[in-house]
């Protein structure tokens, strides 16, 4: 299941029922779980941490170095979790010194041409369509969907079940939920249909619907209106989140609604 026309390191530490491809290129400070292909051409450097059942495909390159002017070739890795599908093109950059990894979780599709820069981190099940771009240490929750051409500025975080549209250029905070257009960054509603796919019950989208309605179109200010949600709409792990997102956020929060005389 190994190609005679693949390069593999001696070092390189490969699990069972793994194939690689004609021309792929296996670093020795590699560590590949069970049952993952690796593609022609495709290229896992040294750091790659790879989980189990991942499809890497042609030419994709994996813990390449960081597109850093302050990396100084540390010994840092890119952790990737178990049954990712990872097309063709991608590049993920290893950590810096700044954490010293960059990681992405479990069961996501990275669509071709992305790119996600040093010390990202990106959760479970998110789908990121093509020739998306993650500056470095952007964070990404878990079941977000990134439309295609979409670009995020370094240090932004994008919470849970959120949803971007493509072509967006993200500069600040999406708290969870939350979908942003691409024409105003602005605050365009929840992600209902996400939401329900995921089982998220019609009383909990109610709920996080009442918040998003005080935060986002009320016109109080954020702080003000954490307040407020948490005075008016009952306690539950969904309100808590996106209360505790806003509150914690550095990058600040994308724009409220806005009617069209506003926009």
């Amino acid at each position: 299941m190994i190609s005679n026309l693949a390069y593999i390191h001696p070092d390189a530490k490969i699990g069972a029922n793994v194939t690689v491809e004609p021309f792929a290129y296996i670093a020795g400070d590699v560590v590949i779980g069970d049952d993952c292909w690796i593609g022609p051409g495709a290229v896992i450097h040294d750091g790659a941490r790879i989980g189990k059942g991942c499809r890497i495909h042609t030419a994709a390159s994996i813990s390449c170095l960081p597109q850093d002017l302050k990396f100084k070739g540390e010994a840092t890795t890119a952790e990737i979790g178990d049954y990712n599908d990872i097309r063709e093109c991608v590049t993920i950059s290893r950590g810096t010194a700044s954490t010293g990894t960059t990681r992405i979780g479990s069961h996501n599709l990275l669509m071709a041409y992305v790119h996600v820069a040093h010390d990202c981190v990106v959760g479970d099940h998110c789908v990121i369509a093509n020739r998306v771009s993650l500056a470095g240490e952007v964070h990404i929750g878990n079941w977000v969907v990134i439309g295609g051409h979409a670009a995020i500025h370094q240090w932004v975080h994008v919470g849970d079940h959120s949803m971007i549209q493509g072509g967006a250029l993200l500069s600040q905070d999406l708290p969870p939920y939350v979908i942003v257009r691409n024409d105003t960054l602005r605050f365009a509603g929840i992600n209902k249909v996400g939401l329900s796919r995921r089982g998220f019950t019609p009383e909990q989208i109610g709920q996080i619907h009442d918040a998003c309605r005080i935060l986002f179109q009320s016109g109080m200010n954020y702080l003000s209106g954490c307040d407020e949600v948490e005075r008016q709409v009952p306690q539950s792990p969904e309100r808590d989140y996106l209360v505790r997102f806003i509150r914690e956020s550095k990058r600040g929060i994308i724009k409220p609604y806005a009617s069209r005389l506003d926009a």
